[in-house]
């Protein structure tokens, strides 16, 4: 490699071909599935473009059907914090295959992976497995209800917990106004259980509180969310829902399923020393499998069914594939605790990025968590979702659409957070920084 100023140059870049199939693909998707897709970010519609198809991936790399390469700064939203095809991930999803797919009964790897997440999450005395993070989420504020008899729930403006009914919902004008339905199909009614407030805003949530707290079931929040482009909690923020949560005899659930075993092996509330009564896990847990999981205080989780009045069930919960998986992921993990890596190389990549931005006079702010992060054209860090919406739409999506036309993929909406692998090395990192560079010099940023 050579160096050119500050940034290295890699001999390796080159241009994509054409991306014809994946074109074709879409158009042939589109009359298959709404708007061509089977989740809504991956149409690409905030940033005007046409969806990559992909056929492989490996290591820190995707592959589109077209044989074009890209750096992979989604991995699967998460998940593929040890990069894509890990050896070891697909030896235990091969080894399991082999034994059967699914049993619709109880089997050892629930109990493994169960055990290894109790390891590294000590707020979690026992867990019940699901299918996906709407499904953990949803079940967590079902148990909720059920162990405090309250109804009510406060959540946070552009904190994503799935597409649950409940959750899915938008503030009204004012911070102590009922919530409203986000979607069409959510009953009004419902929405009204559940209030919004906005995020890190102490004094707006304690206002909302101390007209709620006597039928508060739960508080629900991403304790680093990132559907909000990646936005950390601040500390008086969370602890002040810990201390109201308590004051008030209901939950306080963390919603981890992006920043569990993503941020540090025990979550956010490992780095900010927070316990909540329950927390939702997802992605890492299933090795990129779908699966999710909530679990908390054991008298809290005594009230499902079996044991308690509490409804919940999934006829696919703890499948035999994504206990394999996850619990193969979990253990490498924590035997190589690859954090303090994994931050070092976002901080290197974002810290060149932001680099080259403020050098063109173009506005850029930055953020990371281990390899967790988000990026902003804004001259500060948001604090909150209404703070995200400033970002300018127009050089994200230029920016975005020129660096996917030249090999790198970063998530496709400023309201979501991006990742870092294991397997991201300094070649990775220098390439993703000349093309940023040739990207800014080609004049691919529309102010």
């Amino acid at each position: 490699m050579e160096k050119s100023g500050n940034i290295c140059k890699s001999n390796s870049y080159k241009k994509l071909k054409k991306t014809n199939t994946s074109k074709e693909l879409y158009k042939e998707a589109q009359g298959l599935m709404p708007g061509g897709v089977n989740s809504p970010v991956r149409a690409f519609k905030n940033i005007g473009g046409s969806p990559i198809f992909f056929k492989s991936a490996n290591g820190a790399f995707l592959y589109d059907e077209d044989d074009n390469e890209y750096i992979d700064f989604i991995g699967s939203w998460g998940p593929m914090i040890m990069g894509h095809t890990n050896p070891k991930v697909v030896a235990a999803v091969k080894k399991q295959i082999e034994s059967g797919t699914s049993y619709g009964a109880p089997t050892k790897l629930e109990s493994n992976v169960a055990k290894l997440i109790k390891q590294c999450v000590p707020s979690i005395e026992k867990i019940r497995m699901v299918n996906s993070g709407t499904e953990a989420t949803m079940s967590a504020i079902r148990l909720a209800r059920g162990f405090t008899g309250k109804n009510k729930i406060i959540k946070f403006d552009g904190c994503y917990h799935g597409h649950v009914d409940s959750l899915l919902i938008k503030a009204g004008s004012g911070v102590s106004t009922f919530g409203l339905p986000d979607s069409p199909g959510i009953p009004e009614e419902l929405a009204k259980l559940t209030i919004t407030c906005p995020y890190n805003d102490v004094e707006a949530f304690t206002k909302i509180f101390n007209s709620t707290k006597d039928d508060l079931a739960a508080i629900i929040v991403e304790p680093i969310a990132g559907n909000m482009g990646f936005v950390p909690g601040t500390d008086e923020f969370l602890n002040t829902l810990r201390d109201c949560a308590t004051s008030s005899n209901s939950l306080l659930i963390f919603d981890e399923v992006m920043s569990g075993f993503r941020v540090s092996l025990g979550g956010a509330q490992e780095i900010y020393g927070i316990t909540p009564d329950l927390t939702a896990l997802g992605k890492v847990i299933g090795g990129g499998l779908p699966v999710g999981a909530f679990g908390g205080r054991k008298e809290i989780m005594e009230y499902l069914a079996p044991e308690g009045p509490v409804y919940q069930a999934g006829t696919l919960s703890g499948n035999p594939l994504a206990m394999a998986a996850g619990s193969a992921l979990l253990r490498l993990i924590i035997d190589e605790n690859p954090y303090k890596s994994l931050e070092n190389k976002a901080r290197t990549m974002l810290l060149g990025i932001q680099k080259l931005m403020f050098s063109a006079g173009i506005p850029f702010s930055t953020n990371q968590i281990g390899g967790m992060f988000g990026f902003f054209f804004l001259e500060s860090l948001p604090q909150n979702i209404q703070d995200v919406s400033k970002s300018n739409d127009k050089m994200f999506s230029s920016f975005l659409n020129a660096a996917i036309r030249n090999g790198i993929y970063f998530a496709p909406s400023k309201f979501e957070a991006g990742f870092i692998s294991d397997k991201h090395g300094d070649e990775e990192i220098d390439k993703t920084l000349e093309i940023v560079e040739r990207i800014i010099k080609n004049r691919g940023i529309k102010k």
